[in-house]
């Protein structure tokens, strides 16, 4: 089996700042632990690479899955990375890159060939391209940057979904682009076997999961909320806001701080650890999941993996995920989307039940599965 070879730049500097692992962070600890063992780290910055020593290497995997913020160890191993670039030889095998970070640049990909590494490239999304207006500015730039380079040299790409490869494929066409050897590998939902924990609130109440930015559609939410406010008073179920704030949702934030009607039925968790998320999981009323576009909606798996209802957009992608498991509603019906909530909020709610009901013929994606497809497409590189 020839050598993998991971890209784990992001990993290490996000752990460096102390932040929370993202979805996108998950994926690429999920590699750590499936190909750690036997596997070399790399770190690249602005395309100029370097490849670990094997001994720095499980230094640096075990550093990540442990999630302990060592900054001293960290600029230590940078340092002597740096060093033994100097001494490179020829390494030949496979780069498994599951961030897009760092995709756009070519030197990136000619270190690589020089070295007879061959990369392959996990695409997440191509939402940049296809629906900027939810994105910083410029972001959408350097994404189709990164996604053309990916066409131009990626030995295979690996999408997580088949939404995101016809997008991908439909970019290609577009571009006038070759497609490179693609596989679909549906990401696991990340859930592990946890007793029940004690409910962290008495009262009915919905949880809404993930970073504040405008695609995720917290604006409109806050406003349902503040509808329902004005109708049920003190009786109003709590909404648990999870996840931190991002980009571009200055009027999301004015909400969160300022609207009178909201205080005292509205918790935002922006450090959320997995014990305190899967606690809130575990009681809520449903998960709200009223995003405008998604890649693949990892938080969608992990709710239904732990029996519990998801109210979610009319998406393509929720669909390949979940059938018809979630009650979906399009993202701009308040309507729609109030009545929901006061339906699945009551003790004893005919819809909420009707779902559960469904949500026992609900399978799970796994890792393990995620994994045999990734093997098998491999093999056929090599």
């Amino acid at each position: 089996m020839s050598t993998i070879f991971l890209d784990v730049t992001r990993l290490l500097t996000r752990l460096y700042d102390g932040l929370l692992p993202t979805g996108v962070d998950r994926v690429g600890l999920a590699y750590i632990e499936k190909y750690g063992n036997n596997a070399r780290a790399v770190l690249s910055e602005r395309g100029f690479s370097t490849v670990l020593s094997e001994r720095d290497s499980q230094q640096t995997f075990a550093l990540l899955i442990s999630s302990r913020q060592n900054r001293n160890a960290i600029r230590v191993m940078v340092a002597r990375a740096c060093l033994s670039r100097l001494r490179e030889i020829k390494l030949r095998g496979i780069l498994l890159h599951t961030s897009h970070n760092g995709m756009e640049f070519g030197r990136y990909y000619d270190a690589m060939a020089k070295r007879d590494i061959r990369p392959v490239f996990m695409v997440h999304d191509l939402i940049p391209l296809t629906h900027a207006e939810y994105c910083r500015p410029g972001v959408d730039a350097t994404h189709r940057n990164r996604i053309h380079t990916a066409l131009k040299h990626g030995s295979g790409l690996i999408t997580n979904s088949q939404a995101t490869l016809d997008s991908l494929a439909a970019e290609a066409q577009r571009a006038n682009l070759p497609l490179p050897p693609t596989v679909v590998a549906h990401l696991g939902s990340g859930v592990t076997p946890r007793p029940l924990a004690t409910r962290p609130i008495a009262m009915p109440y919905f949880v809404m999961l993930g970073t504040i930015e405008p695609r995720k559609n917290h604006w409109f939410i806050l406003h349902v909320w503040r509808r329902l406010a004005e109708q049920l008073g003190a009786a109003t179920p709590k909404l648990v806001v999870v996840g931190r704030r991002g980009w571009e949702c200055e009027n999301v934030i004015d909400l969160l701080e300022r609207c009178e009607s909201l205080k005292g039925v509205l918790i935002e968790e922006a450090d959320c650890s997995d014990e305190k998320l899967h606690a809130y999981l575990q009681h809520c009323q449903a998960l709200l999941f009223p995003s405008f576009v998604e890649g693949y909606g990892m938080p969608l798996a992990e709710a239904l993996a732990l029996r519990v209802p998801v109210l979610a957009s009319d998406l393509a992608v929720f669909h390949e995920i979940a059938d018809t498991i979630p009650d979906y509603l399009d993202p701009l019906d308040g309507p729609g989307w109030l009545a929901r909530i006061h339906a699945y909020a009551q003790t004893k709610s005919p819809e909420r039940d009707a779902q559960l009901g469904r949500i026992e013929r609900f399978r799970e994606p796994t890792w393990a599965e995620h994994f045999e497809r990734v093997d098998a497409f491999l093999e056929t590189l090599r």
